[in-house]
């Protein structure tokens, strides 16, 4: 699947939201991916898991690794196309954490998945979460990154559609300046 197809599934979908958005990473934002809306179709979601697996497919991945709630499906999706076994953090306490009997062994080459990348956060906790399993990052791969220039991690990144969105701190906020409300979606308890 290349970048115009999962623009035009976006589209499609209706996932390109526009109003005033809180978003996990506590920025403010005028434009919010709701993902939810691509991954809700089985086809769509397919496609895209087959798209981020075929990235990784000569890499001998052997775990995929997502975070709650997105993470879930994304890596169930990828794990499936890699025909490997996929699982999922949670957070507990504010912090991402393994639960319900996952595990790496160490030495386990990983594969970190994610639907939508602004600040990079939670992809930092998921290779901290490997490091600390002395598991081998083999790379990430990501849905959308909202940022103009992709992100490292340190590890090899891909990223299947590059979608810059402006976002802003609260106090830089043009709409929280224009006393704009937000729109009901855009956060996901994360912050």
């Amino acid at each position: 699947m290349d970048s115009i197809h999962l623009k035009q599934l976006l589209e499609k979908s209706q996932a390109l939201l526009d109003g005033h958005f809180l978003l996990t990473s506590g920025l403010h934002s005028d434009r919010y991916i709701e993902k939810f809306r691509v991954l809700e179709d089985p086809n769509a979601l397919d496609q895209v898991c087959q798209a981020m697996a075929q990235v990784y497919s000569d890499q001998n991945v052997e775990l995929v690794l997502g975070a709650a709630v997105g993470g879930i499906l994304l890596a169930g999706g990828v794990g499936r196309h890699l025909g490997v076994r996929h699982i999922f953090t949670e957070r507990v306490d504010g912090e991402m954490a393994l639960r319900r009997g996952f595990y790496i062994d160490p030495g386990t080459r990983v594969l970190i998945v994610e639907d939508v990348i602004t600040t990079g956060g939670s992809v930092r906790e998921l290779i901290d979460i490997c490091r600390k399993h002395s598991a081998e990052v083999v790379g990430v791969v990501n849905l959308v990154d909202r940022n103009e220039n992709p992100l490292s991690f340190g590890v090899p990144t891909q990223t299947l559609l590059q979608l810059p969105v402006q976002s802003w701190t609260a106090e830089e906020c043009p709409l929280c300046q224009q006393d704009i409300p937000f729109t009901s979606r855009g956060r996901s308890g994360k912050a």
